[in-house]
């Protein structure tokens, strides 16, 4: 079971982060004020599904690894404290900041300093859940390492 749950879960959360990022990217760019408050009220709301997604990916690599820290899993197991501080540290608290700002239609500097961050930080949680996605491919020889 523990061999299904983890991918479909780590599916969860590179989706998950990569909605709230494009759809935080996209309505910057093209939409009115009150379509980026929309989308900054609602990213907190889809917390209640990627907080537990996240943790779930981390329990079951745990559990999977067996204690084994060498090679692709252990390069899978150490970017995991990176992807979970981004997220505690600057992601949540970001988001709540940012959404707290939109509801009151406080798009100032801070906002969009914030938003800068955030946007940063997410791409470099998508890089390393998506980087750990295609390990976790390779480990189960569904993909295969390209020689250079």
């Amino acid at each position: 079971m523990l061999k299904r749950l983890h991918p479909v879960a780590g599916a969860i959360a590179l989706l998950t982060i990569a909605a709230f990022w494009l759809s935080t990217l996209l309505s910057e760019i093209f939409s009115s004020a009150a379509t980026i408050a929309a989308v900054k009220m609602a990213i907190p709301w889809g917390l209640l599904l990627l907080i537990p997604a996240l943790i779930t990916v981390g329990a079951s690599g745990f559990k999977l690894s067996r204690g084994n820290r060498r090679g692709v899993v252990g390069i899978k197991a150490r970017r995991m404290p990176f992807i979970a501080a981004n997220g505690l540290v600057i992601l949540v608290p970001a988001a709540l900041f940012l959404a707290t700002k939109a509801a009151a239609g406080t798009f100032d500097t801070g906002f969009y300093l914030v938003q800068a961050v955030e946007l940063m930080a997410g791409a470099t949680n998508i890089t390393l859940l998506a980087l750990s996605f295609r390990d976790g491919l390779r480990l189960t020889g569904r993909v295969r390492r390209q020689r250079r």
